[in-house]
């Protein structure tokens, strides 16, 4: 009755979860829609280019904000009410820039920008920090694997039809189709099993009484001012710093998705100017077909990961985060180099597939965290991808008007696959660490049982007076035992 029980609950929690994922998949091809209907429709308003660019450096900075003061909203709200409401949020400001008069267009198209660059970064946070709570332990890498492939199509349906949507239906019912995913989102939100007000109790509860991690977040936060029970935005980044001492190496998997965001800064910018390069004509079909590709490849990644964590009960783990990325810069690097149809089909789809495998190993690896320095961590990686993507695109926009694409992808790629081999050297060194510390546990356990064996020989043997060597030798290791547990 009980296993009955407890696998109904499981399978509920799936069915849940599937329909949230399903509603993240719509809003997301709102967001690829969104991405090119917004950029279009800002340079048709305003006729600068310029203006494309301020346009998505505000999102990127709204984003990078947002990043820094998630940890501080999911103090204050459940994670159910910051979903919904950054959904909700998203389709009011489309809406008002679909009812906007003409004079005030530009101002309502920045606080868009705004908006939908906070909004999409406090729901992403929230919904990768959450999914443990949701799916339960042992299914992080099949929940994120079903969240990646739901983004890889809807980012693919997203950019292929956007040219249609715009070019038959107009920009106004380009921005209500936005508007509307954004709300079946946010339905499927209020579907889930979890509270929908304010968390400020729990959540006080939950970062002072939970373990050593929690207590050294308040630690820090009580050694900014000495206030221990006030918290606020400015002790946000230090107690996601305590995040990342939390786990080895963290620290630097964060500084590598960091240098990994700057790398796909360049192959955003570069599939352009390449396309056009091969073919001035039609440059889209290059990049049409690349990312079609490479969203297959993602796709496909995602199957083979969640049979082989069904299979084995195992993930991928922090050692797959630095193979993957090392494979995916150097697919991407290898995607511009002028190499024949054919060869780069099968480099998009290896591309793709390295992508997925990333995304699905670093987010499940940060999922291990404790919830509230979970909740630090990813506000905190959110914050250093979005900074690592905004100065990549000024970097490599300015680059790529002196350099070669195969040059800028390759210099920034290369930088990250120098960092991540080094970040594999230090997840293979910790490895070796822990084994070494097991195998010298193991032997000091051999050698205690084998030394109080000894002694109780010595003690029937020799009586009283020669037994003050083993007990000797016998305290210092019941000593080491006891300091050590």
């Amino acid at each position: 009755m009980t296993s009955g029980t407890a696998s109904g609950t499981a399978a509920l929690q799936e069915r849940r979860y599937r329909i949230l994922v399903t509603g993240y998949a719509i809003s997301s091809y709102g967001t690829f829609l969104n991405v090119v209907a917004l950029s279009l429709y800002v340079y048709a308003v305003t006729d600068r280019a310029l203006a494309v660019g301020v346009f998505m450096a505000v999102r990127l900075a709204a984003g990078f904000v947002a990043g820094l003061a998630a940890a501080a909203v999911l103090a204050r709200w459940s994670a159910k009410g910051v979903m919904f409401w950054a959904n909700v949020a998203q389709a009011a400001a489309l809406l008002l820039l679909v009812l906007a008069p003409d004079g005030f267009r530009t101002g309502t198209l920045f606080a868009v920008s705004a908006v939908v660059g906070a909004s999409g970064t406090l729901f992403m946070v929230t919904l990768r920090s959450s999914i443990p709570d949701m799916v339960g332990e042992g299914r992080h890498t099949w929940a994120n694997s079903l969240m990646v492939s739901g983004r890889s199509m809807a980012m693919v349906a997203g950019f292929a039809s956007s040219g249609v949507v715009v070019s038959l239906l107009g920009y106004t019912a380009a921005f209500l189709v936005d508007m509307a995913t954004f709300l079946v989102c946010a339905l499927t939100v209020l579907l889930l099993p979890m509270p929908m007000g304010p968390a400020r109790g729990d959540d006080e509860k939950d970062s002072r009484g939970k373990g050593v991690e929690d207590g050294q977040v308040s630690q820090e936060e009580e050694g900014a001012d000495g206030q221990g029970r006030r918290r606020d935005g400015r002790r946000r980044v230090p107690a996601a710093l305590v995040a990342l001492g939390a786990v080895p190496v963290l620290g630097l998997m964060v500084a590598l998705r960091g240098i990994d965001a700057l790398g796909s800064s360049s192959h955003n910018a570069a599939l352009p100017v390449y396309s056009t390069e091969l073919d001035a004509d039609n440059p889209a079909v290059f990049v049409s077909v690349f990312w079609c590709v490479w969203a297959l490849g993602n796709v496909l990644v995602q199957q083979v990961l969640q049979r082989y964590t069904k299979r084995t009960g195992r993930s991928v783990g922090a050692l797959g985060f630095g193979l993957g990325t090392i494979a995916m810069s150097g697919t991407f690097i290898l995607a511009f180099a002028g190499l024949p149809w054919a060869a780069t089909v099968v480099i998009a789809l290896l591309a793709g597939a390295a992508d997925g495998l990333t995304e699905v190993s670093y987010t499940s690896h940060l999922q291990t965290l404790p919830s509230p320095l979970r909740t630090h961590a990813f506000g905190l990686s959110a914050t250093v991808e979005n900074l690592g993507f905004g100065v990549g695109m000024i970097v490599v926009a300015a680059a790529l008007d002196v350099f070669t694409p195969l040059s800028v992808v390759g210099v920034a790629h290369g930088a990250a696959i120098v960092l991540a081999l080094v970040y594999v050297a230090r997840v293979l060194r910790g490895r070796g660490e822990a084994q070494v510390e097991e195998s010298q546990e193991g032997e000091e356990a051999q050698e205690t049982v084998q030394g109080s064996e000894a002694r109780e020989g010595k003690q029937g043997d020799q009586g009283e007076g020669e037994s003050g060597a083993g007990p000797a030798r016998g305290g210092h290791r019941d000593g080491a035992e006891v300091s050590g547990g």
